[in-house]
């Protein structure tokens, strides 16, 4: 199938699939007018790329993992690649929760030192905006 008929049966357009055929998620041959040929194993291929991605992964990590992906959602067998990217995956979210908790605890003790000190005694912020410069 071509590219169009593969991104109608799954959703995603043409310029993302050609995308993850650039990062070697997705595979195509070339006919010898040059168009891209899919096979029909490429609809379940798609559908894995997309959950994966929903699930927060990269597409070098998606790669890795690929080769461990059974069905459309899809189900990852233990091969080694895959716990070793999800695990290095997840130790990253966390790292990112742990920042982003760190800069909500900060903007929240400026937000009270704000309110301590007298904030009602300074005009609006709308205000300030509409004051030329």
């Amino acid at each position: 199938m071509r590219i169009g008929e593969l991104s109608r049966r799954t959703g995603v357009n043409a310029h993302q699939l050609r995308y993850y055929e650039s990062q070697g998620l997705l595979e195509a041959e070339r006919a010898g007018n040059g168009y891209r040929e899919y096979d029909e194993d490429a609809v379940l291929r798609v559908q894995q790329i997309r959950h994966l991605l929903a699930a927060g992964l990269s597409s070098e990590d998606i790669a890795y993992l690929l080769p461990c992906a059974v069905g459309a959602t899809p189900e990852l067998v233990g091969c080694p690649e895959l716990l070793t990217a999800m695990r290095s995956r997840l130790r990253r979210l966390e790292d990112q929760m742990d920042r982003l908790a760190r800069s909500r605890a900060a903007l929240n003790d400026y937000i009270a030192a704000a309110e301590r000190t007298g904030a009602e005694n300074y005009p609006p912020f709308d205000e300030l905006a509409a004051v030329p410069a």
